[in-house]
């Protein structure tokens, strides 16, 4: 009974078209990837245009003379020191300055740039979630 009732579902529903077509589903030949982003564009005309800022850039540092080894064990401790948060970093590196220049009396809500704050997302690679950027009235 199982044959039949697999079989008829079959035939009434189709192929599977809703799960993902992976590499593993393609011939031994096809390779879809895995998770690559792609350098540019692809125009209609099927030509494909690089562009240099979607080009990954490895900033690698010279390691000479370095004498730590590029392996951590799993036995290692824990580090002590807890996740860099954007509240932390703003308390250690942003606040004590506000803090200096309200004290002196130099602080101005008009120049807040000074400690870091962009009025606008313009010129961005990665701008913020628009719910999330707060814009001064």
């Amino acid at each position: 009974m199982g044959v039949l009732s697999t079989l008829f579902r079959g035939l009434v529903r189709g192929a599977d078209r809703m799960s993902e077509f992976t590499s593993k589903r393609g011939s031994r030949t096809h390779n879809k990837g895995r998770g690559a982003r792609p350098t540019g564009i692809k125009l209609p005309s099927k030509k494909f245009v690089s562009i240099k800022a979607m080009i990954p850039e490895f900033v690698v540092p010279n390691l000479e003379g370095f004498k730590l080894k590029p392996y951590v064990s799993y036995r290692s401790p824990r580090g002590t020191e807890p996740p860099l948060t954007a509240q932390r970093l703003f308390t250690e590196v942003v606040a004590p300055q506000i803090k200096k220049d309200f004290e002196e009396g130099t602080f101005s809500k008009e120049h807040l740039e000074k400690y870091g704050f962009e009025p606008t997302q313009e010129g961005k690679l990665f701008k913020l979630y628009p719910k999330n950027y707060v814009i001064p009235e």
